[in-house]
């Protein structure tokens, strides 16, 4: 957990190409605008504000990302993607965010796993679904998926082990578990889970980067060093 906590603003960004090259592994936290993605990532960092929550969800249209690793050393970055799926946003809007949101877990280099909330209670949307297919091969070649069902207090422990059967077999072969921010449920367990999917057994800290110095040498933001202020709308 003492890793997590460690979690600092590196940069947010409008489009895929203002992002910068990690050279470290990258999670990505994705989910409906009202699956409690900002309270899980804020929860796991036990920092109050560093995902913002919108009083509009759906309507934040930032990627931000957020460096991750002790004594000023990047050693993995979380992305926090903008919800989908919120009525109040145009059909275009939805339509042209989903299309981003895709091409960045189609093609972002070093992006090592997943995390797609999900409210139990709805289960996974057709939303949900086709996020999972689109990155389908992308999993087949080894990137880890977790998904994370947010609000477990909302259940009693025999609906949450009916919606944990159920969701592991709509997952296929990801990780599935409870989480609850309230009750700290999950909490400790999936920090261990993404600490090891970040620092697999054998690879060290080779890609860690030091907040200090830019990671190819001209760009101060793939190191860890603020470009930018978060849209405090997310």
């Amino acid at each position: 957990m003492g890793w997590m906590h460690t979690a600092r603003f590196l940069t947010t960004a409008a489009q895929l190409h203002h992002l910068p090259d990690i050279t470290v592994p990258e999670i990505a936290f994705v989910g409906r605008s009202n699956a409690g993605k900002s309270t899980c990532i804020n929860t796991l960092t036990q920092q109050k504000q560093l995902a913002f929550a919108s009083k509009k969800p759906g309507r934040t249209q930032h990627i931000n990302l957020f460096a991750l690793g002790k004594q000023g050393v990047t050693d993995a970055v979380l992305a926090d993607l903008p919800g989908y799926g919120y009525a109040a946003v145009s059909r275009s809007d939805k339509q042209r965010w989903q299309q981003v949101m895709v091409n960045y877990l189609r093609s972002r280099r070093g992006l090592t796993a997943i995390v797609l909330l999900c409210d139990p209670r709805l289960g996974l949307t057709e939303l949900d679904e086709a996020l999972l297919e689109a990155v389908r091969p992308r999993v087949e070649e080894g990137l880890k998926f977790l998904v994370l069902l947010t609000k477990a207090d909302k259940l009693t422990r025999a609906e949450q082990a009916k919606v944990l059967s159920i969701t592991r077999l709509q997952a296929g072969g990801g990780e599935v578990k409870m989480f609850s921010a309230l009750k700290k449920q999950g909490v400790d367990e999936v920090a261990q889970l993404l600490w090891q999917w970040s620092h697999p057994v054998g690879e060290g800290a080779a890609g860690a980067v030091s907040d200090d110095a830019p990671a190819d040498g001209s760009d101060a933001t793939q190191a860890g060093e603020p470009a930018a202020s978060p849209d405090e709308s997310h």
